[in-house]
């Protein structure tokens, strides 16, 4: 699918990974809605990159909040093409600790937004795309990418909810490609390692560069306009689909 004159919603767009991919889509061609909570930050980027963005405040676990945000979007710029599902929250508790067992609500909250915030994203975006016309000769409307993480795979001590919900993540990508293949619907899945958000620039240095020592070749983060150009080549190549793609240097997490 050709990203020129296409139009993406990326949620969790206002910062980090969502925002790199904001702007290399607007820089080849594209419409952008960023749903997000960070209004500050989301309204900045719109205001800079100008008509070719809207920012709606959105909670993607709120059934409601999605359902305006995507008719905002379709009245903003007639249609939906390319989604991507960013937004996410982590939490660092053991299943038992000192403290006791694991909070449930704490728990549930980061499932809810992490798992049930990216499907209900993807199912109401899929919904939207399916009644769209197709945009070439495959009969394709549109490409989904949710994001996991290698949490999913090596989930570190202190990461059971946010490991769980990337799990979730993965588990989903192959039987959403199969249930919208009939509308012409390409569903991925993109698994980052360790990206350089501004969360990292908190760190001491030498937690940092221990970080940057566990990473195979380049030993380094990972940038967060790669991951844009990760999604970038997911969308212009139509013959990825139903695949959960790792970018992370080579790395494998240690337990700690």
């Amino acid at each position: 699918m050709d990203i020129n004159g296409k139009v993406a919603i990326v949620t969790g767009g206002a910062s980090g990974l969502g925002e790199g991919t904001v702007r290399r889509y607007v820089a080849n061609g594209a419409k952008v809605a960023i749903f997000d909570m960070n209004d500050e930050r989301g309204n900045a980027i719109a205001e800079e990159l100008g008509d070719a963005v809207i920012y709606q405040n959105v909670n993607v676990a709120d059934e409601d909040a999605v359902k305006s945000a995507l008719a905002a979007t379709v009245e903003a710029f007639g249609a939906v093409h390319i989604c991507n599902n960013y937004a996410g929250i982590g939490n660092a508790m053991k299943t038992v600790s000192k403290k006791g067992a694991f909070p449930l609500d704490a728990y549930k909250f980061v499932i809810d937004v992490n798992l049930v915030g990216t499907f209900n994203v993807m199912r109401l975006a899929a919904e939207q795309m399916s009644k769209q016309e197709p945009v070439d000769a495959d009969g394709q409307r549109g490409v989904i990418m949710n994001t996991a993480s290698v949490a999913a795979y090596e989930g570190q001590i202190g990461q059971v909810a946010y490991s769980a919900s990337k799990g979730g993540v993965v588990g989903m990508t192959l039987p959403a490609a199969r249930d919208l293949a009939s509308y012409g619907i390409r569903v991925n899945t993109i698994v980052p390692g360790l990206i350089h958000t501004p969360l990292f620039d908190t760190l001491p240095k030498e937690a940092y560069d221990s970080l940057c020592a566990s990473t195979l070749f380049p030993q380094r983060l990972g940038k967060p306009d790669e991951i844009a150009q990760l999604a970038q080549s997911i969308v212009e190549n139509d013959y990825i689909n139903g695949e959960c793609i790792r970018m992370d240097s080579g790395i494998r997490m240690q337990p700690k």
